[in-house]
């Protein structure tokens, strides 16, 4: 059995998350024990409200520290929501900067979309060879609720790395909704609250992480 932690640093949907990771077969655990967390086999970042919050809560639990030593390591984290933002280079909210892991190159603002909250049922456009979206419909529909996210993804293939797998949604305007690099995943959506889908998306991810 997969043994996964659920990051516990004050923000996120945690209980929502557990249950849903234990529905598709994992044992899961929420802590804000760090070494725990770095000995899993699969860590999952929450968040939910202010992007500058969440930095915050992250910081106090040495989280930021955390992902950067697993994926270091090689070992698989997946953020979720604002869980996915804080992954970035940096987030704007009300004019204010705040700076994120750094782990992907970009920016997350505000959407432009005549209505926000961008809250409610969307589809994704799925890379081909995806394994977070594998054996999922083009028309199937995962649960956002958020009104800033990535507009422009700026990170490309090098030396000795693949392309990253990038899917994108629109709500206004196109925004990432899922990317997937390495050891690294992430979805602007929330695979908890999105019903089979979400269960699948989540085994999906179970499976490539054994």
């Amino acid at each position: 059995m997969v043994n996964v932690v659920v990051l516990d640093y004050g923000s996120g949907n945690l209980r929502s998350a557990e249950r849903a990771l234990a529905r598709v077969g994992a044992d899961v655990q929420v802590t804000s024990d760090f070494d725990t967390a770095f000995e899993c086999d699969g860590l999952v970042v929450p968040g939910v409200g202010a992007f500058a919050a969440c930095m915050a809560g992250l910081t106090r639990v040495r989280g930021e520290q955390l992902i950067s030593r697993r994926l270091a390591a090689g070992r698989p984290v997946l953020g979720i929501c604002v869980g996915m933002q804080i992954l970035f280079e940096e987030g704007v909210e009300h004019g204010v900067r705040t700076a994120g892991c750094g782990e992907w190159p970009g920016t997350v603002e505000r959407l432009k979309a005549p209505v926000l909250p961008h809250m409610g049922w969307n589809t994704v456009s799925a890379p081909e060879g995806s394994v977070l979206f594998a054996g999922l419909d083009a028309d199937t529909r995962f649960y956002f609720v958020h009104s800033y996210g990535v507009r422009r993804w700026e990170l490309t293939a090098g030396p000795g790395f693949a392309e990253p797998k990038v899917a994108w949604a629109e709500h206004g305007e196109p925004f990432v909704a899922a990317a997937e690099n390495g050891p690294l995943a992430a979805t602007q959506f929330h695979p908890e609250k999105s019903g089979d889908a979400g269960a699948t998306l989540l085994e999906n991810w179970l499976r490539a992480i054994t």
